[in-house]
């Protein structure tokens, strides 16, 4: 069966051999080995990429020391890997012995870290259940409304991941996560995401996109009955932007139809979009999902974050968790947003992100094969196409461009077969960025010159 390139760069291509060949030391080798002895294969990460040394601010390091710029990070990154300020946080709450805390208890650090984030999310948002990773958190964001609503089905996105539960790869719309698994949790209805550059009726007018999609959603509404909820990235994972006046309508829709809306923003919280949050450029959502750097980028952690009114579930449990209220993982999660805060990271990310947007748009007209520029903040794409006018994917091309970027310094993800994910860490500096973009463009103009990774 052909794998799916949906979600990243697939491990099992010539491509992919001949980075190993050239790039894997025998230490790396030898550790290489075990791992794709010992560890079950699966589409994008086993076999591995490559054995890392060590990671640390914005880069990662292999075995023999090399450093990259890391565009990826799996989104734990926005104040850095091993950042020392979250080292230290985590050092001091294994000192103290405030690690793991039975259930039926609390402790300080769970109790700051939920009391902050009512403090920094979107006025409104109130109440804070915690949760050991972005799965589980999406799967109690949807439990909940069920539960709120009395209703039992969900509107979401073709293309999008929420994570790989049962409910969550229900209401993800990717194939990779749920073929051959039977029937998956019923009720989870889809539509397409408002992908302006590439939508499937050929439109060129956004608003058009737009009036398509909510056109369908609504006719979910009427027809199926019994939506809990709309969920979805406010920004997706690509990167595409949705307008505001989708969201808007979006969200309206729900109340009209009594359905919660509900905000994915495992990737794209704390700072990546240039706001602390990525609702803050559109609507606020009746529960926000946060995971990923939540952690600080060194230990797992996810919440979602709800309304007051939504507290009437005391005789149920929707996230029974036992690493609910870790210790140890709400003390990375307040050094994380307190180093965020004292390094003014948003606004940073913002400028940054500014100014790569810029040279990405000028990429554009430099080279005939970037088709399409993406994003906000420090959460970009860049389409390759091989040709601007009929936008068909340049996939063989851009993993061409990926192995030659890598042997740059420079590692990122290919999303959807042929879209440059950009999301490094938010510590990372304009001259930094300027560097990393060069060894892009490079690859970029070897490739579409005929070069590939041979």
């Amino acid at each position: 069966m052909e794998m799916s390139r949906e979600q990243g760069d697939i491990n099992q291509t010539d491509a992919r051999s001949r980075y190993w060949s050239r790039n894997l030391s025998a230490a790396a080798q030898t550790v290489f080995e075990d791992d794709n002895r010992y560890f079950l294969h699966q589409s994008l990460s086993t076999p591995v990429m490559n054995v890392l040394s060590k990671t640390e601010g914005i880069h990662i390091y292999d075995m023999d020391g090399k450093a990259y710029i890391d565009m990826h990070g799996n989104g734990v990154h926005n104040v850095g890997f091993n950042n020392d300020d979250v080292i230290e946080a985590v050092i001091a709450a294994l000192r103290n012995k405030q690690t793991f805390t039975p259930r039926r208890y609390t402790n300080e650090y769970a109790v700051a870290l939920a009391k902050k984030l009512v403090e920094i999310t979107p006025a409104g948002l109130d109440r804070v259940l915690f949760a050991p990773g972005g799965s589980e958190a999406i799967e109690m964001a949807v439990m909940l409304a069920k539960q709120i609503t009395g209703k039992w089905k969900t509107i979401s996105f073709w293309d999008s991941y929420h994570g790989n539960g049962f409910q969550a790869s229900s209401v993800g719309g990717e194939r990779l996560f749920k073929a051959g698994n039977g029937p998956m949790v019923p009720g989870a209805l889809h539509v397409e995401f408002p992908n302006y550059y590439r939508n499937p009726w050929g439109f060129d007018c956004d608003e058009a996109v737009d009036d398509e999609i909510l056109r369908q959603m609504e006719l979910l509404f009427e027809r199926e009955g019994d939506i809990a909820c709309v969920i979805g990235e406010p920004i997706s994972a690509t990167p595409i932007v949705p307008s505001l006046r989708f969201w808007e309508r979006v969200k309206a829709l729900c109340e009209k139809h009594g359905a919660l809306l509900i905000f994915d923003e495992i990737i794209e919280g704390f700072g990546r979009t240039g706001k602390m949050f990525a609702c803050e450029h559109s609507v606020t959502p009746d529960i926000l999902v946060l995971g990923k750097s939540l952690g600080g980028g060194l230990l797992p952690m996810a919440a979602i974050v709800t309304r007051e009114s939504f507290n009437v579930l005391g005789h149920l449990s929707i996230g029974h968790f036992t690493h609910e209220k870790n210790g140890l993982s709400a003390a990375a999660g307040l050094a994380m947003i307190a180093y965020l805060e004292k390094h003014s990271l948003v606004d940073h990310a913002e400028k940054v992100g500014q100014f790569t947007l810029e040279w990405l748009e000028g990429l554009r007209e430099r080279c005939p094969m970037v088709g399409n520029v993406n994003g906000v903040g420090l959460h970009l794409g860049v389409e390759l196409v091989k040709d601007q006018r009929t936008k068909e994917k340049a996939v063989t091309e851009a993993e061409a461009v990926m192995y030659k970027a890598m042997e740059r310094g420079v590692a990122f993800k290919i999303i959807e077969g042929n879209v440059i994910t950009l999301r490094p860490s938010l510590l990372i500096t304009i001259e930094q960025m300027r560097w990393a973009l060069e060894q892009i463009e490079l690859s970029i103009h070897e490739v579409a010159s005929g070069s590939y990774y041979e």
